[in-house]
């Protein structure tokens, strides 16, 4: 049953539930496929954005490589039996390198202290590692700094003679890729591209070149090289705001509660909202402890059978409070906190603009308390 076919009629639903729609995943990646005419890398770090494992989804449908964090993560997609070539960029000093090399995964490297580590578990292994050397472009975050990205390649070029590495990648990520006329994406590209070339220089041969995240892979098709770098907009998120591409995530919660008030009335912690006139109030079992952001109280809306209406009061740990006037709502009636927007509901592009935050914050945060939010998909839909 559809997410459509959940949410029209009145349900005994005692949780929230997370509706993760596997083909919009799907048509995303087809998207980016097409758009970009690159090969993708799906990325599923934090895992999946915190909806569960999608890898199989995106390489059914366009993606060739699966990018994740940290070892761990690769690990278990490997446990699950993913093939596709794998890339962690995130790891400590002391991440199990060993473990990795072993199983096939592909390894970002940003300083000579993680390329001496890696070609140590190399040399253990009796194995060579598969490196991505990470150039920071201006992020000033992960990457290795252009002072000693020199010194790296020397390094990396030393370890390849030896055997215990091969430099398969050059990766970077571009700081402004939201606005994409920025001229900052324009130095961030050259800087790359110059390090593409220190690379080449000191006798590596690296054939994946990425530095296109999800909004560089659709606005900067300067910035596209050999691979494209897909994370939010699996589910639907462009960070520029600008692409055709579907939301795969809809939020929904029971009414749990009706009360009839009076006017003057205060609701929740504070009293920060007082009822203007005599008003239905409805509670719903979904708070900040769900990953709802408090900072969008006062401006957050849902929608009942069709009709938006507002969050009032503030935003508690397990519920909030919706005032739904004299309308006829009913205990049992499920309210679309977030979604695509196709049936008025709120999507998560609003939900972060009541916030002040960011889509990828949300989607990441909602769920976080597996006890009472469920998160359900249709396999019907996967390709």
């Amino acid at each position: 049953m559809s997410v459509v076919d959940r949410v029209d009629a009145p349900t005994a639903h005692r949780l929230a539930e997370i509706f993760v729609d596997r083909r919009a995943i799907a048509q995303n990646v087809q998207h980016f496929a097409w758009a970009t005419q690159t090969p993708i890398m799906a990325v599923v770090k934090a895992d999946g954005f915190g909806h569960g494992d999608v890898a199989e989804i995106a390489l059914a449908n366009g993606a060739t490589w699966i990018g994740v964090a940290t070892i761990p993560e690769a690990l278990r997609l490997r446990a699950q039996g993913i093939a596709a070539p794998i890339l962690s960029w995130l790891n400590p000093i002391d991440a199990a390198w060993g473990a990795a090399i072993c199983h096939g995964i592909d390894v970002a490297v940003a300083s000579l202290e993680q390329l001496y580590a890696v070609g140590d578990a190399a040399r253990a292994e009796s194995a060579s590692a598969r490196v991505h050397l990470h150039l920071d472009v201006g992020m000033s975050r992960d990457g290795a700094p252009s002072d000693i990205w020199s010194a790296l390649c020397v390094a990396a070029r030393a370890l390849e003679d030896a055997g215990r590495v091969r430099v398969v990648g050059v990766m970077g990520h571009l700081s402004s890729a939201d606005e994409p006329t920025s001229t900052q994406n324009d130095v961030e590209r050259l800087r790359f591209v110059n390090g593409v070339r220190v690379a080449h220089s000191r006798g590596l041969t690296p054939s994946e070149l990425h530095l296109a995240a999800t909004a560089g892979a659709l606005h900067r098709p300067d910035a596209r090289f050999t691979l494209s770098r897909v994370g939010a907009g699996l589910y639907g998120i462009d960070p520029a705001g600008i692409a055709p591409l579907i939301p795969a995530l809809t939020l929904t919660a029971p009414v749990a509660q009706l009360r009839r008030v009076a006017a003057n009335v205060g609701v929740g912690y504070g009293h920060d909202y007082t009822t203007r006139a005599a008003t239905t109030l409805a509670v719903l079992p979904i708070g900040y402890g769900d990953g709802l952001p408090r900072a969008a109280q006062g401006s957050a809306e849902v929608t009942i059978r069709g009709s938006r209406y507002p969050v009032v009061g503030r935003i508690s740990m397990d519920q909030i409070v919706v005032d739904v006037g004299d309308a006829a709502v009913e205990l049992g009636d499920v309210a679309l906190v977030m979604g695509p927007g196709s049936r008025r509901e709120p999507t998560a592009r609003e939900w972060a603009a009541w916030s002040n935050t960011i889509e990828h914050e949300l989607v990441t945060r909602l769920g976080v308390r597996s006890s009472r939010v469920l998160r359900t998909s249709d396999a019907r839909w996967a390709r």
